[in-house]
């Protein structure tokens, strides 16, 4: 990592570490993209304190980000082309297909889900228990195995999942994108539950510096996308090599 700044090297290695760990991490993505932070912590290690952290601390939408691996193996379809195939069917939803969101290509929206124990699927514990067999089943697939989707989780549901971008970082560098990246690097499970960070005074997305005084307070790594981006990148350049 010799040609990273040596401030870049430290943020994004602290980042790693922490999901080593099971530990939280802030991710901003850009200044001129979303400029959002989200809290985002290892599928596979969420507990219900996890997600009552993020529901308060955090405030936005609960989400897993998956693997665009996984998400083949595990079956599980961009929402986009689900709501294609049923708008041949259903005259309505073909109004809603056009996609003009101005900061980005395409959404990384896939299912929602509840896992086919849980009671509402809404509670801290209920969520809790969807999000880490999600990352369970991400585990099983990296690693060859196969996986019933469908016996385990039930949909619609109340965690929504996220397909991230095949090139990652490269494609698309959502937060979806930047947290998968991450825990690749760190050698975990690649299925990270990931939270905006919305602000009560503005009715906005917290800020960059609220954000940071966050992660300060509470001991978590904070890490930009222009960090992760560059790191991520030769990370994906080493990997390389060692494979030829």
């Amino acid at each position: 990592m010799s040609l990273l700044d040596e401030e870049c090297v430290s943020r994004v290695e602290e980042a790693l570490k922490a999901f080593r760990k099971g530990k939280p991490v802030l991710i901003y993505d850009f200044d001129d993209r979303e400029g959002e932070t989200d809290i985002a912590i290892p599928a596979i290690d969420v507990n219900w304190k996890s997600v009552a952290l993020m529901r308060r601390d955090g405030g936005g939408l609960i989400c897993v980000a998956i693997h665009p691996y996984a998400a083949d193996r595990l079956g599980l379809p961009f929402m986009h082309d689900v709501l294609e195939v049923a708008s041949e069917k259903i005259e309505s939803i073909k109004s809603l297909l056009p996609f003009d969101i101005k900061y980005d290509s395409r959404s990384s929206f896939s299912l929602w889900v509840n896992h086919r124990n849980t009671y509402t699927g809404i509670t801290d514990v209920d969520r809790a228990l969807t999000i880490s067999r999600v990352g369970e089943a991400v585990d099983s697939v990296m690693l060859g195995k196969d996986f019933d989707f469908g016996r385990e989780f039930r949909s619609p549901g109340h965690v929504a999942l996220l397909r991230a971008a095949k090139s990652l970082t490269y494609e698309r560098v959502g937060q979806t994108e930047l947290s998968v990246a991450l825990a690749q690097m760190a050698g975990i499970t690649p299925a990270v539950a990931i939270c905006e960070m919305l602000d009560e005074r503005t009715g906005k997305a917290l800020s960059k510096k609220d954000a940071m005084a966050y992660s300060e307070e509470k001991g978590f790594p904070f890490v930009e996308g222009k960090d992760v981006v560059p790191y991520y990148s030769e990370f994906k350049e080493v990997e390389e090599k060692l494979f030829v």
